[in-house]
């Protein structure tokens, strides 16, 4: 698209379904370079990858080229396929159905980059579900919480 100038940072967060703790550290680096080649396959620009055994952010930088939900749906369905086919886990992985995205400026960067980098550190004193919950509040999603997830009590 010639002419078209954008500057979108988007932070992508979605989990394993039922929230199970079944990204081992062994194997995350080779899922995070995997899903960083989604990425860059569909001509959009990860920022930065992140994330713990039930769930993962990623900061993106996304041109006006390609839905955002299709990018994602991209991204699940190969890097399930990816885990299935190396046999990362014991049965079948998927990830949950939907995603959360919120937005941010250039001047917040850094600070997001921070958070995606320490998620482990950081969830040692809250629970992905209060941290989900917590980006729906401050980012002013409606949301109706019996439709969360599937795992929600």
């Amino acid at each position: 698209m010639a002419n078209t100038y954008s500057q979108i940072y988007v932070q992508v967060v979605f989990a394993v379904h039922g929230r199970d703790n079944l990204i081992k550290s062994e194997w995350r680096d080779e899922l995070y370079k995997y899903i960083t080649g989604i990425v860059k396959n569909h001509e959009q620009k990860l920022i930065v990858i992140g994330g713990i055994s039930n769930h993962i952010h990623i900061l993106l930088g996304i041109k006006p080229n390609i839905a955002l939900s299709d990018l994602v749906r991209e991204i699940k369905a190969n890097s399930s396929r990816f885990i299935n086919e190396r046999k990362f886990v014991r049965g079948k992985f998927y990830w949950q159905e939907g995603f959360g995205a919120f937005s941010y400026s250039h001047s917040q960067l850094d600070a997001v980059i921070r958070y995606i980098e320490n998620q482990e550190t950081h969830h040692a004193e809250k629970s992905f579900k209060d941290e989900y919950k917590g980006f729906l509040r401050n980012f002013r999603v409606e949301h109706d919480e019996k439709y969360l997830f599937e795992w929600l009590e």
